[in-house]
Formats: C-alpha cells, structure tokens, sequence
C-alpha cells in the first residue's frame, strides 16, 4: 500500500521550487541550489506574476521546452546591481591605502568578480589611469551572465544615470572632469577606448568555475549575500587560491570573513570598508 503524505502549501512550493532550480542546473548548469532562499523565491513568484502563471510547476515545464524563457529566467536569477565607484568610499580607501602599495609592484592583476554590466570595473580602470598604474595593470572582471557581458563591453551607459556616475567620482577622490572619460550621444555614454585596453571582460562562474590566475587584488561585493554559508565557504575557498601572498580582498558592506574558516589567514586592512589583506 502506497502511503500518502499529505502536503501543505508552503511545502508544494517549496518542492516546486526544488525542481525548477533542478531543472535549470541539469539544462543550463548553473546552479542557484546554494543561492539564499528568499532572494531565489521572490525572483521566482515575479516571474510567474509576469507571465501569469499559477503554479511554479508551470515555470518548469516552460524552462524545459523553451529554451529563449530559460534565457529570461536566468537573468531573473543572476544580480545585476551597481554603478560607477559605487559606495565612493570603498574606492577612495583603495586610492589612498592600497594604491601606494601596487605602485611597489612591477605588474597589477585585479579580479572584479561578479562585475555585472561592469561599471566597477571601469571606475578601477579610471582610478589606476589617474594614479598612473593602468598601463601596467590588466582588470579581469567576469560574471555567470552572457547577456550582461555583452552590455558591459560595450562600455556604453544611459545619460541619466552619469549624474549620479559624476557624483560618486568626486566622492571617489576623482582628480579630474569626469566627462573627458567618455564621449555622449543623444541617449548614452561611451567610454574611452584607453579604459577597454586593459579590462578583459569573460564568463566565470563563482558557483561551478575555478581559479584561473593570480591576482593582486579581488572585489567582488554584495554578491556573497546572495549565497547560503556552504557556498560562500566555496567561494572564499577560490579567492583564497586566487589571491596572492600579501593580496587584497575587497568585500560588500554587508560582507565579512569573520564567519569563514579562512580568516585566521587574512588581518583587517580597513574595517569600514571590508578590506583585507592575505598574510
């Protein structure tokens, strides 16, 4: 006799949400199993309101049989916040305490993970160009969505936005017009071709990829909030084996190593801008 286990709603949903995020990893590979819950839900009940679904199950069979929507829900699922020198006092730390020390070293390898459509990696570019470091430096920054990259190598961002850009520079310790970064039409902004030279824009994936350099500096900030302790466990793991010897590691406001079994090996750089140094 087959014995029936009668569920309630919440538990349907969740098990419905199991095999959507199941059904993603075995199609596409990535992998959100190990993303923070709640954030996974809520991304997930938008979608269905937006197609006007009823049930999560509906999203599975839709993912499974139209490869173009399982394009729309990744890009549900992946984080694409941020702006140019977002929160300026992080990149005014790093122009004031840890410029000097690069200045030391004969080349510069800075690792943007997480980039988004890449404004972070940009403001890094204009930073080292103003500190006379960009011609001996390269900025890797990646991120898992294809179609975001796409947008960041275009170095191209809408005219409403270069007011609060131009805002956050200045606040960045910015030492020059911050117009004569980027030529405008109509409608964007296109920034200089000096900035592309030294940023390679590629795919990796902070959940599945591993190490593939190493690297002077990494940022990657306010995306770990975003992933449950295991996982975050893994990917201080890979920075840790990316990371060079006396290397920085640049974390988001609401980050910090102190919960990871790593942090023995990094002290505090600067507290209040979640920098640290690998000792």
């Amino acid at each position: 006799m087959v014995r029936k286990v009668q569920l309630s709603d919440e538990e349907i949903k969740q098990l419905e949400i199991d095999m959507l995020l199941f059904a993603i990893y075995r199609i596409s590979g990535y992998d959100f199993r190990q993303y923070v819950r709640s954030s996974v839900e809520r991304r997930i009940l938008h979608r269905m309101r937006l197609e006007q679904l009823s049930a999560i199950s509906q999203l599975i069979e839709k993912v499974i049989h139209e490869p173009d929507f399982l394009t729309i829900l990744l890009n549900d699922l992946s984080i694409n916040v941020t702006e140019m020198f977002r929160d300026p006092a992080f990149f005014l730390a790093f122009r004031e305490k840890i410029v000097p020390i690069l200045k030391q070293y004969p080349e510069i390898r800075i690792w943007h993970a997480g980039c988004s459509s890449g404004e972070e990696a940009y403001s890094m570019a204009i930073l080292l160009e103003e500190e006379g470091l960009l011609e001996k430096a390269k900025i890797y920054a990646t991120d898992m969505n294809e179609h975001i990259l796409q947008q960041a190598e275009t170095g191209a961002f809408t005219l409403n936005k270069m007011q609060t850009y131009t805002k956050n520079y200045f606040q960045a310790g910015g030492k020059r017009e911050f117009s004569q970064y980027y030529k405008t039409d109509s409608t964007k902004a296109y920034f200089n071709q000096s900035l592309f030279d030294h940023i390679i824009f590629a795919q990796h994936n902070l959940v599945t990829d591993g190490s593939f350099n190493e690297f002077h500096v990494i940022i990657c900030r306010n995306v770990m909030i975003y992933f449950d302790s295991t996982l975050q466990q893994k990917v201080f793991q890979l920075f840790d084996e990316s990371l060079c010897q006396n290397g920085f590691l640049g974390l988001g406001n609401k980050e910090t190593l102190r919960l990871m079994d790593r942090d023995q090996k990094y002290r505090i750089f600067d507290r209040s801008e979640k920098i640290y140094q690998k000792k």
